[in-house]
């Protein structure tokens, strides 16, 4: 997955609470086993004034203008802004996917589920917590600046907004490993691979008929 280091970004608003990840992703989407093609789908039932379907061409569906994603100020938005509790509902990992694709690099809201934060890290993803009266100020702030951008600094674990003032934000000590890395849970164990080489290498020699046994 790509490393998170710094990122600066248009931010984007979603004013809504307890966003499930059948909204973020809807159910009909999740019947695809690829991890590509999500992005179109994002928030497809607010996106759109239709109904979605896998494989539909989206260029030619009628946009719903009164969604905050689809107006022009927010085009090329790399940074979500929301609301408490997003991501809440089924564990579905095609919800962080959908976003990624889409373009957001980091999202930031009171609360996040529990399931859906720890997705969100394993894709290269940044749920960022803050309070509710700090989101809440943002929140003023963007919709009173067109083009409002933040700096988002992973190492430094601060978001510095356009008047230079900065926030500082949590994030645990292995994730945060993991993100400014870009290791996934496939590049975490491929980092063990000379040690998994020299076990299995031992293991043969010392129990030979193994050899050409399936698994």
């Amino acid at each position: 997955m790509d490393a998170f280091t710094t990122h600066k970004g248009l931010v984007a608003l979603l004013d809504r609470e307890n966003v499930d990840t059948d909204l973020i992703m809807p159910k009909q989407f999740v019947k695809s086993i690829k991890r590509t093609g999500f992005g179109p789908h994002l928030f497809d039932g607010l996106r759109y004034l239709d109904q979605g379907e896998l494989g539909m061409d989206n260029s030619k569906r009628p946009l719903n203008p009164d969604f905050s994603l689809n107006k022009p100020r927010y085009q090329g938005a790399s940074i979500l802004l929301t609301r408490k509790n997003f991501g809440c509902g089924s564990s579905r990992e095609h919800a962080p996917w959908a976003l990624l694709q889409y373009g957001f690099r980091a999202i930031i809201a009171p609360s996040f589920a529990d399931i859906f934060f720890n997705n969100c890290f394993k894709n290269g993803l940044l749920p960022i917590v803050q309070p509710e009266d700090v989101v809440s100020e943002l929140f003023k702030e963007v919709e009173a600046t067109p083009g409002y951008e933040l700096v988002v600094n992973l190492e430094e674990q601060t978001i510095t907004k356009p008047d230079g003032q900065i926030l500082k934000f949590d994030v645990e000590s292995f994730r945060k490993h993991c993100l400014l890395n870009g290791l996934d849970d496939i590049s975490m164990t491929l980092e063990k691979a000379d040690k998994i080489r020299a076990f299995e290498a031992d293991r043969l020699a010392r129990f030979p008929w193994l050899e050409g046994l399936p698994g």
